[in-house]
């Protein structure tokens, strides 16, 4: 960084200065979507968030759910109780966009059976001590068509996608962010966001029916919005 000054007073006889580090100015020249990005990744690590750079696959992404589930719950689960818990309460395969954003916002809390008979409170967040849930950050996430004997039905098949980045929290997908290069209109940003939640955001089994703010941004323009019914 570069130490500047600049004058805080003046008179004939004197001058005061106050020197600052300059920890940041606006680009001028030329950015690209992949500066954009590293820029923003960069900016939320330094906030306290958790880059996963490997993290791009459902499995991956449904590995690292467990993970941080179990984090914030002191609890592990075996194999066959998390495939319990995944398709009996956090994602049960006739869970809509609505249904999801239920369980974020009111029931959120979970009474779940172990197999030795013991039942515990299993929190998707923690809305009380909010500091101990855990952000992370990932991009280029990837999505792939699902082959199938039987086509599933049109709001259910999942296109192959690319995602620019996403914001975690306890392993849920709850933001998504979709970042054009400087020059490039925002609403193509926001049409990207569009396609996507129409081809894969809400297929079948898909983690991403958890979120609950887009963000798009072309480093000049920014907007957010949340999940609507066009999307669906």
């Amino acid at each position: 960084m570069v130490d500047y000054t600049k004058p805080i007073a003046e008179s004939k006889n004197f001058i005061v200065l106050d020197k600052y580090t300059k920890e940041w100015q606006i680009a001028e020249s030329y950015q690209s979507e992949y500066d954009l990005e590293r820029e923003l990744i960069e900016d939320l690590q330094n906030q306290g968030y958790e880059y996963l750079p490997n993290l791009i696959t459902p499995d991956a992404m449904l590995d690292n759910v467990r993970e941080q589930l179990q984090a914030l719950n002191s609890v592990q689960f075996a194999n066959g109780e998390w495939r319990r818990f995944v398709e009996t309460f956090m994602d049960k395969p006739s869970d809509s966009i609505v249904d999801k954003t239920r369980k974020i916002h009111d029931d959120y809390i979970h009474d779940f059976v172990f197999d030795d008979g013991r039942i515990q409170n299993i929190y998707l967040v923690d809305k009380k001590n909010i500091a101990r849930n855990k952000v992370q950050v990932i991009k280029q996430f990837e999505t792939t068509p699902t082959l199938r004997a039987t086509p599933p039905k049109e709001g259910n098949r999942c296109h192959a996608n690319r995602y620019d980045v996403t914001i975690l929290v306890n392993g849920l997908p709850l933001v998504q962010v979709e970042l054009k290069k400087r020059g490039v209109a925002i609403r193509e940003a926001f049409n990207q966001v569009h396609r996507y939640s129409k081809e894969s955001f809400n297929s079948e089994h898909s983690l991403f029916k958890y979120l609950q703010l887009f963000v798009i941004s072309n480093g000049t323009d920014s907007r957010y919005f949340g999940p609507v019914k066009q999307f669906v």
